[in-house]
């Protein structure tokens, strides 16, 4: 049964935390192997219609001198974005790097998925939506610093309840999205 969305929201609000000063360290949330076992088992693929052999490991690339702490997926423009679980979204945000981007929190409050580079988002798509898994957010697109190539730039991060909505340790996409399953 799914918990009602004021309850949900109310859950992932108490998980966020406080705004911290700069000098505040960052927590580094462990994801563990049973943290990542759990989650394969529900993960979902993030583009309509995407077969996993089609997805390809850029997590750790070097990127213009930092890590790439991400999967990217190349598709057409246009192509649905898709929820990879049931959650909240917590923000739909715009940057230089992102373009049109897409938080989405898990409904326990322990993952965050990232979808970046998004053409369009769907359409009445707004923050505190709940979502479920297989749901439309947006389409792929070249938004950011993508370049010419679409594609989606998808990222997990472990939370705990200390992180923010775009904090978190990296977890690799790869492996869970080849062993994922559509929706």
């Amino acid at each position: 049964m799914r918990a009602p969305a004021a309850l949900v929201l109310a859950v992932l609000a108490a998980a966020l935390p406080p705004r911290r000063t700069p000098a505040t360290p960052r927590p580094t949330p462990i994801a563990t192997a049973a943290d990542v076992e759990a989650l394969a088992a529900r993960l979902g693929l993030p583009i309509a219609g995407l077969a996993p052999a089609a997805i390809h490991d850029t997590f750790a690339e070097a990127r213009g001198g930092h890590r790439h702490e991400a999967t990217d997926i190349v598709a057409p423009r246009g192509t649905p974005v898709v929820a990879v679980d049931d959650g909240v979204v917590a923000r739909l945000f715009t940057s230089v790097p992102g373009g049109l981007t897409v938080y989405e929190l898990s409904t326990d409050g322990a993952w965050t998925y990232y979808y970046a580079h998004l053409d369009r988002y769907a359409e009445g798509l707004r923050k505190d939506a709940l979502v479920r898994a297989g749901d439309v957010l947006g389409y792929v697109g070249t938004t950011g610093n993508a370049g010419a190539t679409p594609h989606l730039h998808f990222a997990i991060l472990k939370r705990d309840p200390e992180s923010g909505w775009w904090e978190g340790t990296a977890v690799d996409p790869y492996p869970l999205l080849r062993a994922a399953r559509a929706r």
